[in-house]
């Protein structure tokens, strides 16, 4: 349990979770509609720094944040100090925000080969240059997202760690997995142990947390100040609500029924909609929907309506109240 709140810099965090970044999940929508579960901080989707340097549009939707979003921060990517910098001042211009996160981990392969993501902690020096840089050009604390290394023969979290915080970074995540993993295999949160002790910054753990029980052990391995919850909050929102609960309480809250799954299904649905529109947010809810209803014995076919024949509002609505109805028989 943690009696303190935590800071980074001079902002507060209401709660010791992380809302982790993912693409094409992090919309505000999403993001707005997690922040009432506990959410103390959360990223945007990457945002990619040519695409604010060429004034895509499409990019530039990715900048959107709102009152009930905050504090967040937006994640950069990129491969090259003039671009990012050049990225940085728009964005300072036509964002709200209040972190500037630079993704160093993605694994992506058609992310690493441009040299960004992950591709960075191949090369040390010139990543201490590149954050330096980035560090003195934004008004606003810069955090970054690391993995452990680029694979198991070239571990090096510990030396990124302290080259990001001597570049001038205020806040460190690190997902437990090393690039050529993925998202394969565990988690190795043994693979950071000690290393809050050699860092004067706040430490985030990520990788895995799908459970309260699997949070408790990263923060009690890693002594981080804080967790990351992505993959795992996606149709499980309430796990935000088990987490951050604990860490202020030391009680341990019960998992929520399908009623209630399907109520914050309906909830998200109709946010993501007004943000996208139906025909757009539809697609988009055949992938996340189901999620909320995992590990629901007899569901497998609902999931599978939802994913595959979901083509508007009122089917998807019609699926979810009757979820509720056959439940409260």
């Amino acid at each position: 349990m943690f009696q303190e709140k935590l800071h980074i810099k001079d902002l507060e965090l209401s709660s010791r979770v992380v809302l982790g970044p993912m693409a094409g999940i992090t919309t505000l929508a999403y993001r707005e509609f997690m922040k009432p579960f506990g959410v103390g901080l959360s990223f945007s989707e990457m945002i990619s720094d040519c695409g604010i340097d060429y004034n895509n549009q499409r990019t530039y939707e990715y900048l959107a944040t709102s009152k009930k979003d905050r504090p967040v921060g937006l994640q950069l990517f990129g491969f090259k100090k003039e671009n990012t910098i050049d990225a940085i001042s728009i964005i300072e211009k036509k964002a709200d925000y209040d972190i500037l996160d630079i993704n160093l981990g993605c694994p992506v392969t058609k992310v690493v080969k441009t040299g960004a993501g992950s591709a960075w902690l191949k090369d040390p020096e010139k990543l201490k240059d590149y954050m330096q840089a980035i560090c003195a050009a934004s008004s606003k604390p810069v955090s970054a997202k690391i993995r452990l290394g680029w694979d198991k023969e070239t571990i090096n979290v510990f030396q990124i760690s302290k080259i990001l915080e001597e570049a001038g970074v205020s806040f460190l995540t690190i997902h437990c997995r090393t690039r050529s993993q993925g998202y394969s295999g565990e988690a190795d949160y043994h693979a950071i142990e000690g290393l809050k002790e050699t860092l004067h910054i706040p430490l985030c753990v990520s990788g895995d947390i799908f459970t309260l029980a699997k949070a408790k052990e990263a923060l009690a391995i890693t002594k981080a100040d804080c967790v990351m919850v992505a993959r795992g909050a996606v149709g499980n929102p309430y796990l935000v609500t088990q987490i951050a609960h604990y860490l202020e309480t030391g009680e341990s809250l019960p998992d929520p029924s399908i009623v209630q799954q399907a109520s914050w299904a309906m909830d998200f649905a109709n946010m993501l909609i007004e943000l996208k529109g139906e025909f757009t947010a539809i697609k988009e809810l055949r992938g996340i929907v189901p999620k909320f209803f995992s590990g629901f014995p007899g569901y497998k076919k609902v999931r599978n309506e939802i994913a595959m024949n979901t083509t508007s509002k009122e089917h998807l609505f019609a699926v979810l109240k009757g979820i509720q109805e056959r439940e409260r028989c």
